[in-house]
């Protein structure tokens, strides 16, 4: 049974840090695109970062470059988000995906299997 299981969200400060982390079973991640997304209240579901199959090719969208970081630990299968200097507007739920495809994607559409979602919420 395929299934991601996400932790690491939680209450910050503005200009903290969280570390988000996404732990696949039932595949292994090697061979697989993955990506982030994130829904705040009312809107819908959005690219934030992601990954193609290698590492090689990674994307980011352009309100996160600088201060998030995609990357993946094979060996444990695991897919990690680190969030430097969050901003009130970071404050959504965020969700871990992959793709069959193996290069990075930035659409929903285009992802196969999703995490629950984790709420990162940046607040004084």
């Amino acid at each position: 049974q395929v299934q991601f299981v996400e932790s690491g969200g939680g209450l910050v400060q503005p200009g903290g840090s969280l570390t988000l982390s996404c732990a696949a079973s039932g595949f292994t991640l090697d061979s697989y695109a993955i990506g982030w997304f994130r829904q705040a209240p009312g809107n819908g579901r959005h690219f934030v970062a992601a990954s193609d199959w290698s590492g090689l090719t990674i994307d980011y969208e352009d309100s996160v470059k600088g201060r998030f970081t995609i990357w993946r630990d094979n060996a444990d299968n695991i897919l990690f988000l680190d969030m430097n200097n969050l901003k009130p507007e970071d404050t959504a739920v965020y969700y871990c995906a992959a793709t069959t495809g193996l290069e990075a994607r930035t659409s929903p559409a285009d992802y196969d299997y999703w995490g629950r979602g984790t709420q990162v919420t940046v607040s004084s």
